[in-house]
């Protein structure tokens, strides 16, 4: 009896010293994340502008779905969920998320199997291949801007030397190639975290199953799809969350490389131009609350889904 006594009074001192250690992250998340987005929420059900943010009045859902009478029977619906615009960023956005994040897992899984062999010069190689991920975003958008110039840019100036195009290409202005230079520097920027994602994996796995397996003879193709790509299935996972979860931000790269068109609008630019650029705050957070949710529902999903098949691989 005094045993049980003596722990479950222990488990409270460590759930005590536990909260209080944590108390101090919490409230700098309550602060720099929770509060504005509680008020970003609340902003998108009133009719608030950046001159009367104060006088904001409640206005329901107007912002997200309204269904006005013109009389007679005759009516129309507006807001948000019925701005062509807003749906055609969404796709812009999840189109984005998964071609970039399909191609970085590919080449960032290749990149962290050749970094995992042993070969002289790995460490300056691997230090290297982080110099992109390293760049500031807006430093890469610059630098690729200037590298797709119509005019100026290296990548046409070779591109006609080696005769694979006929006329110098404007990459970031034609709404046909707008959106392929955005995913090209942000497969060249994001592909190094990935892979040192993967590699850390790939660290994990003992080197005696690669021992037996090629004691046993089995090919190096069947040791991958057998033996490492299962092993490190998790880490790959964790890589590809936090991948998706930024893909779907996208903001800094499309807003520096790229007009403001349809062609590269995504969620977040569209509601960065109705915060500030057309003044309709509370429109701009009704953007940003559906943004929020949006990310939130496809993360709890993927998680959901992969969690399902690991466990249904380990029973």
């Amino acid at each position: 009896m005094q045993k049980t006594t003596r722990r479950s009074r222990l488990s409270r001192q460590r759930l005590t010293a536990a909260w209080l250690f944590l108390s101090p992250m919490l409230i700098v998340l309550f602060v720099v994340a929770a509060w504005p987005l509680w008020r970003t929420v609340w902003f998108s059900f009133t009719d608030a502008s950046l001159d009367l943010m104060s006088e904001a009045r409640w206005v329901g859902f107007r912002n997200y779905l309204e269904y006005v009478d013109f009389g007679d029977g005759d009516g129309q619906y507006y807001g948000l969920l019925t701005d062509a615009r807003w749906w055609r960023s969404v796709w812009n956005t999840v189109w984005f998320a998964v071609v970039s994040v399909s191609f970085e897992t590919v080449f960032g899984l290749i990149i962290a199997l050749v970094l995992n062999q042993q070969f002289f010069g790995r460490s300056l190689v691997r230090a290297a291949v982080l110099i992109p991920w390293a760049i500031p975003t807006i430093v890469s958008a610059k630098m690729w801007a200037w590298m797709m110039h119509d005019q100026f840019g290296i990548l046409n100036d070779m591109f006609l030397r080696l005769g694979l195009i006929s006329e110098r290409i404007a990459w970031t202005a034609s709404p046909d190639t707008a959106m392929v230079a955005v995913l090209i520097v942000d497969i060249w920027k994001t592909t190094p975290f990935m892979a040192l994602l993967i590699l850390a994996g790939l660290q994990m796995v003992p080197g005696d199953i690669y021992e037996a397996a090629h004691l046993d003879g089995i090919p190096a193709t069947r040791i991958f799809r057998k033996i490492t790509l299962p092993l490190i299935m998790p880490a790959v996972l964790v890589a590809v969350v936090f991948r998706a979860l930024d893909a779907l931000r996208i903001f800094d790269i499309v807003y520096v490389l790229t007009p403001n068109t349809d062609a590269t609008r995504t969620m977040s630019v569209f509601a960065r131009e109705n915060l500030f650029d057309y003044d309709k705050f509370a429109y701009g957070s009704a953007a940003s609350t559906l943004l929020f949710l949006t990310i939130a529902l496809i993360t709890v999903t993927f998680i959901m889904v992969t969690r399902m098949d690991l466990e249904g691989k380990r029973a």
